[in-house]
């Protein structure tokens, strides 16, 4: 069931970060795109998620269906590495820019919940 809960927080990222890429807006006042275009500069951040989530979906769910110990480690890598990252757009949203993406925030609280599941549930 961990896996299962956890493919799906990166189907649900995966989309956001589609959203992101394609610069869908996310409300009237355009904060979607100052926040976007304040995170990682030049560097669209949107398809960056695209490409970590397409690939740790792709893991979890081959993991689902054949479990390796790889793949597991691949996945912890990612969630902890997503995790990071997570609380420092956080951190930028906050106190930086002093706006919200709502896709960013769906994505960084996504990533986040998959850590708590991955420390609750972690076995040697």
């Amino acid at each position: 069931m961990k896996y299962q809960t956890i493919l799906v927080i990166f189907v649900i990222a995966f989309i956001s970060s589609t959203l992101v890429s394609l610069k869908v807006p996310c409300d009237t006042q355009n904060t979607c795109a100052k926040v976007e275009g304040n995170l990682l500069g030049k560097i669209n951040n949107g398809y960056l998620g695209m490409v970590s989530f397409a690939i740790l979906t792709l893991v979890t769910f081959s993991h689902i269906k054949n479990p390796r110990r790889y793949k597991k480690e691949i996945i912890h890598y990612g969630i902890v590495i997503g995790s990071m990252i997570a609380i420092y757009f956080i951190y930028l949203q906050q106190f930086v820019i002093k706006a919200y993406c709502k896709y960013c925030v769906v994505i960084d609280f996504g990533v986040l919940i998959a850590l708590v599941i991955a420390i609750l549930t972690w076995k040697k």
